[in-house]
């Protein structure tokens, strides 16, 4: 809805709190005042027919001022500030109707919740979180105070904080926070990976489990671990769950699995695995790391062989680079230079495009994230399929 539309919305309440007003006076009084609004409510319509939105928009305050009844109508006019970008504006307008006297205490805490929502619109995040905090100790909009709160801690990266509120959000509901509250551990067993601290990271990936038992970014993360730990069997099976708990996710555990395959000489497991990955998922990377494995163990003919049959069954410029790059190798003369003109003309057809989006908002990214860039949502960054992507 666009901001003068908006604003046509509020004429009729404000009108409206000036026909309740007339009715509780004397017949007198109340035909004075409500020619008086009749006459600010023109004047605020003929400001907004002139595109004069900030002198309609003061208007529309000192209507809203005239009694208690008007407290939606200040709520929608700070609404209407914030989201025009004059954060200001919506700050005094809500300390405004905060400090009236006359407020209810349900009105009171939701004016409260919208001027936090201000304060993080202006990145004041202490006092937003502090606001916040004691609506919750009130337990007044609770709920609404505590998904702020657990915002705020993502910005910060407080997940101890963040878990915390999740939790709390949780018991207040009685819906589950698993999925977020794992998210939160696995951003700190990767924290302690990080620092080299494995037991601290254990510990965080068992909690994340706790918190959602096929939590596949926990089990990509106890693969790493245990992989550099050196159990390649623990690694090559937290790995390998990825492909039972979001098969969505193998494109993003092949590399790390196949060198443990390696690692541990368990090849012929590792064509097992990707043969029956590839026929659940119609993605190209098992695809592409099949290729790989036949190459070096059945040699590039029998490569050259798949990915052909692969092409024909599953059209893809990732795959048809893949088999431009195996040619190569035995390539020459003009023959070669035609190969490198295809790879140049393939490399241009995926150079810059998103290889992933969110399924929340619609972002597109060339890389994974946990959490989206755009919207904040988790788990919601997923593969692109089709002829370009995977």
């Amino acid at each position: 809805m666009n901001e003068l539309a908006f604003l046509f919305l509020l004429l009729p309440i404000a009108a409206f709190s000036g026909w309740v007003l007339g009715r509780r006076k004397s017949e007198r009084r109340s035909g004075a005042r409500v020619s008086e609004l009749s006459t600010s409510y023109f004047r605020g319509l003929n400001y907004l027919l002139n595109e004069q939105q900030d002198k309609a928009i003061e208007v529309f305050l000192k209507l809203a001022d005239i009694n208690r009844d008007t407290v939606e109508t200040h709520l929608a006019l700070g609404n209407l500030f914030r989201r025009r970008g004059e954060v200001d504006r919506a700050i005094r307008v809500h300390q405004h109707l905060i400090a009236r006297p006359n407020l209810s205490q349900e009105e009171k805490t939701v004016a409260l919740l919208e001027l936090g929502e201000d304060y993080m619109r202006a990145g004041l995040l202490d006092r937003a979180e502090t606001l916040f905090t004691d609506l919750v100790a009130m337990d007044a909009l609770a709920p609404s105070a505590l998904k702020h709160l657990i915002g705020i801690y993502q910005h910060e990266r407080d997940w101890a904080k963040a878990i915390e509120n999740a939790q709390r959000l949780q018991q207040a509901t009685g819906e589950s926070q698993g999925a977020l509250i794992a998210q939160f551990h696995c951003e700190l067993a990767e924290l302690a990976r990080s620092q080299g601290a494995r037991e601290d990271a254990r510990e965080h990936i068992g909690n994340a489990f706790a918190a959602q038992r096929d939590c596949v970014r926990a089990s990509m993360i106890e693969g790493h671990i245990e992989s550099a730990a050196g159990d390649l069997k623990a690694a090559i099976g937290a790995f390998e769950r990825v492909a039972t708990q979001d098969v969505d996710y193998v494109p993003e555990i092949l590399s790390p699995l196949l060198d443990c395959y390696a690692r541990a000489q368990q090849m012929q497991r590792a064509e097992d695995f990707l043969l029956d990955i590839t026929e659940r998922y119609q993605g190209v990377s098992p695809v592409l790391a099949l290729a790989k494995v036949y190459a070096q163990t059945r040699g590039e003919e029998a490569a050259v062989k798949f990915l052909n049959r692969i092409l024909r069954e599953r059209p893809s410029v990732r795959a048809l680079m893949a088999m431009i790059d195996v040619n190569l190798h035995t390539a020459s003369g003009e023959a070669r230079e035609n190969f490198l003109i295809l790879r140049e003309l393939t490399r241009k057809l995926v150079e810059g495009k998103a290889m992933y989006r969110c399924n929340q908002c619609g972002f597109g990214a060339k890389a994974h994230h946990w959490q989206c860039p755009s919207c904040k949502s988790w788990g919601s960054v997923r593969p692109i399929h089709g002829v370009v992507g995977e």
